[in-house]
């Protein structure tokens, strides 16, 4: 950056079946940054509920959304089907085209990849998830938070706050972004070891996997779908 950022506009897309804390964990973020103006954009203007029962309100939809210097996408079951809706499809694919940043969090990453946003490029999503990156021609890394270019994904749900914090850096510096975390006192330390598919018991992944097995496999089926119909296809 070569000077503090002073205004900024984020837009947050929103959407029937999302995972809350997709949302909520980089809107905290978002909210405290200086300058930061943050949209939360509905497919429509109806009250959005999320996969726990949580209710959001959308402020602006993707007919009327303003120009954005940033997108944002989270994720949730009902990421499934905006993966084959031509008007969200659209609405992405012209922000992606217009704004500084194109971000995700979690199973958000598979929209943008739907989108055509993340063809050629490396990302993060969450790690039941990571196998459908590759339909979308998306090569999948397994780290909290990834930056290519300027596309910036995270993986599952909580790592929602490291993306917030990272992009509060990017844009502010880091003594603003260490003052936004001190001061939403994020200092974890989970009471249970393994949060992660890569230091949890073999078993409790497998049973994790197992649970969520027909929301991947649909997934799959989506992107391919979705990714034989791009041109060049």
């Amino acid at each position: 950056m070569d000077g503090p950022v002073v205004s900024f506009s984020v837009g947050m897309l929103v959407f029937q079946g999302m995972t809350n804390l997709d949302f909520a964990a980089p809107f905290e973020v978002f909210s405290r940054m200086p300058g930061a103006e943050v949209h939360v954009i509905g497919v429509d203007d109806g009250v959005v509920t999320c996969d726990t029962g949580a209710r959001l309100l959308p402020t602006t939809t993707i007919d009327r959304c303003p120009r954005l210097d940033m997108i944002f996408v989270g994720g949730g079951p009902g990421i499934n089907p905006l993966m084959e809706n031509p008007p969200v499809l659209a609405f992405l694919a012209q922000a992606g085209a217009q704004v500084s940043w194109v971000t995700s969090v979690c199973t958000g990453a598979l929209l943008l990849g739907a989108a055509g946003l993340l063809r050629g490029y490396k990302a993060a999503t969450h790690w039941t998830a990571m196998d459908v990156l590759p339909a979308f021609e998306v090569t999948p890394v397994y780290e909290r938070v990834v930056m290519d270019r300027n596309r910036i994904t995270a993986g599952g749900v909580t790592a929602g706050l490291d993306f917030g914090l990272v992009i509060a850096g990017l844009l502010h510096g880091e003594q603003i972004a260490h003052a936004i975390q001190l001061g939403m006192e994020y200092d974890p330390s989970p009471p249970f070891a393994g949060g992660s598919p890569r230091s949890a018991p073999a078993a409790l992944v497998t049973e994790v996997r197992r649970r969520t097995q027909q929301l991947t496999d649909e997934r799959m089926e989506i992107a391919r779908r979705v990714s034989a119909h791009w041109p060049g296809q």
